[in-house]
């Protein structure tokens, strides 16, 4: 984070997050930031927790003026690109876009990813919404299962993996 603090996905267990790794240059994750914080703002009494993770490679420096510019509804912190990368099982060999927003169910397992390519931007408010209502209509883990990792059914972007 910006304080240099950690946030770690664990403590978000049992919520619906979106975790979007941008940049700070980017025009398209400005605008994807602002639509974020709209949807935070709406959508957080529901159990649903937004972060934003910058790892262009000045993204340390830069995340202050930004945050200060774009007024995030959630919070945003910095990581280096292989991180993000390793994370996101991404291949260093193709090309990945920005903003790459990533869906994470209740149980901790990424249920979708959508890069900047994806069609799925292309209309990202409706989309972003349609995504989050699909898995907030999911059941609630009862008992301490959130380290239990199941596949669904559910429309994917790409595979299953834990969070």
């Amino acid at each position: 984070m910006a304080d240099g603090s950690q946030t770690l996905l664990s403590h978000y267990a049992g919520k619906v997050v979106v975790l979007a790794f941008i940049s700070t240059t980017c025009p398209h994750c400005q605008h994807t930031t602002g639509v974020l914080s709209e949807i935070q703002n709406e959508y957080a009494a529901k159990g649903v927790q937004i972060l934003g993770c910058a790892f262009n490679p000045d993204a340390p420096t830069l995340l202050p003026g930004f945050l200060a510019q774009f007024k995030p509804a959630f919070p945003v912190g910095t990581a280096s690109r292989d991180a993000v990368y390793e994370f996101e099982q991404a291949s260093l060999a193709k090309v990945n876009y920005v903003p790459e927003l990533l869906f994470i169910d209740r149980k901790r397992v990424v249920r979708a990813q959508y890069g900047g390519a994806d069609d799925f931007l292309k209309e990202q408010e409706k989309n972003i919404r349609g995504q989050l209502d699909t898995l907030l209509k999911e059941p609630v883990a009862t008992s301490k299962s959130h380290g239990t990792h199941k596949t669904s059914s559910a429309p994917v972007a790409s595979a299953h993996k834990p969070a």
